[in-house]
């Protein structure tokens, strides 16, 4: 392949993957070799390479094939070492008062998904409280609460609202340098920095953002040395009333290994918990795809009720139900046929199949002992004491929410209670859950970790 032919693609590249991504991820590579089907890269990291291989090497391919270059695989490997250009642009100035600003194209964050947008997210009880606070962070005014920190289980929308905050922002306040990474990308940054010497530049660059968003802040704990930076960076903001965004798989002081007086800074903003979706948010999810879908696949014709016989069977995360959905679309098109209630269980048996994953009280016994530290045993025992008794009524509750048993069947599996006990356990909880905020999140945890 010819450096022209190369240089074509690069232009059909930036109108897909738009100019700030080209210019970080695109620009940099370096090609190698292209023969016998394998179009091979030099990158500046092995960071930087995986990041490109996952995000950008299906659009390369298509781009390469486009030009008339068979190629099967894209590749990539380290070549001679570079430093990053965002270290580089701060190493020009003279004086440290006198640097620059690094651009906005030069900010080391990921790619921002064009999808995930506030007029794309479905609001719905479950997340409602998340999207407001998002939206009023997304307003870039005075920093009202730092953090906001966004937490629950897998496609419930926490990347989605970060992405959303960070585009509106760009459009709102284009003055504003608001840089969004995972907490893995922030961690290989840092170890990229202490191994070419440049620490102190790594902490310029990312302590004179305006708005910093991590994502997936768990992955840091346990790493020490990237808790430490991450520390001083977020504490170096807050002093500056720098605005910061935090997401994570669960709230602050459930995240194992993660320092205390890290816990405590993300605990001293706002903490919003996103629920597991209702019928009618996954219902509204669907109606809104089906929408985007009609211009895509024109003349397909979707039966009543299929939306909501797929609300009501696909429970487990947006993602899956999205993804369910797209599948049936596709199928649905390719063989020419109406979208039925037939084609849709055909189609996804083995999405339903999963979905359809029964608890068992066992399983709800043994997750409740182990949250709230006492033995399995103890849990169906006779013993009264008070430590005992309160998870005992937790996992009655749990089991008659999250089951079909009957309270008979229960009592039988909780070591051979009368059905009256277990309704009395059941009633107790729902009393003290509206006083009781440590059991509420006691009990939103442990639906999460059972459904999840």
């Amino acid at each position: 392949m010819t450096n022209e032919t190369w240089g074509q693609v690069r232009e059909e590249l930036i109108k897909r993957v738009g100019k700030n991504n080209y210019v970080t991820w695109i620009e940099p590579l370096k090609l190698s070799t292209l023969k016998n089907g394998v179009a091979r890269f030099e990158v500046p990291t092995i960071f930087f390479g995986d990041w490109v291989q996952r995000n950008y090497a299906d659009h390369i391919r298509s781009q390469l094939a486009s030009a008339g270059e068979l190629v099967d695989r894209v590749e990539f490997a380290v070549g001679e070492p570079a430093k990053p250009r965002a270290v580089a642009a701060a190493k020009s100035a003279a004086k440290p008062v006198a640097r620059p600003r690094v651009s906005e194209d030069e900010l080391p964050g990921a790619p921002l998904d064009a999808r995930f947008t506030f007029d794309s997210f479905v609001v719905g009880k479950p997340n409602e409280l998340a999207h407001a606070a998002a939206r009023r962070v997304a307003e870039g005014g005075p920093v009202t609460f730092n953090p906001l920190f966004l937490y629950g289980g897998v496609g419930l929308g926490k990347t989605h609202l970060m992405h959303a905050i960070a585009h509106e922002l760009q459009a709102r306040r284009p003055d504003l340098r608001v840089l969004y990474l995972s907490a893995e990308q922030f961690m290989y940054r840092f170890v990229q920095a202490l191994r070419e010497r440049q620490v102190m530049d790594f902490k310029e660059l990312f302590r004179s953002v305006d708005v910093l968003m991590v994502d997936d802040v768990q992955f840091i704990a346990g790493k020490d040395s990237t808790q430490e930076e991450f520390f001083h960076t977020f504490n170096a903001l807050v002093d500056q009333n720098k605005q910061i965004v935090i997401s994570a798989d669960r709230a602050p002081g459930e995240i194992k290994d993660l320092e205390e007086r890290i816990k405590s800074r993300l605990q001293c903003g706002l903490v919003v918990d996103l629920h597991p979706t209702d019928y009618e948010l996954r219902l509204g999810i669907l109606q809104q795809k089906v929408d985007h879908y009609r211009s895509q696949y024109r003349g397909l014709v979707l039966a009543d009720g299929v939306l909501e016989f797929l609300a009501h069977r696909i429970t487990t995360n947006v993602r899956v139900l999205e993804g369910a959905l797209t599948r049936l679309f596709a199928f649905a098109s390719l063989v020419g046929r109406e979208i039925t209630l037939d084609l849709a269980q055909d189609c996804l048996a083995d999405i339903l199949r999963s979905s359809d994953r029964k608890l068992s009280i066992e399983e709800i016994q043994r997750k409740v002992a182990e949250h709230y530290n006492i033995r399995l045993s103890d849990m169906i025992g006779p013993k009264r004491l008070r430590n005992i008794a309160r998870p005992r009524q937790v996992a009655m509750y749990l089991s008659k929410q999250l089951t079909p048993r009957s309270l008979p069947e229960i009592g039988r599996r909780f070591g051979g209670r009368d059905h009256t006990t277990i309704m009395h356990g059941v009633r107790k909880i729902e009393e003290l859950m509206t006083i009781d905020s440590q059991l509420s999140d006691d009990l939103q945890l442990l639906r999460r970790l059972l459904q999840g």
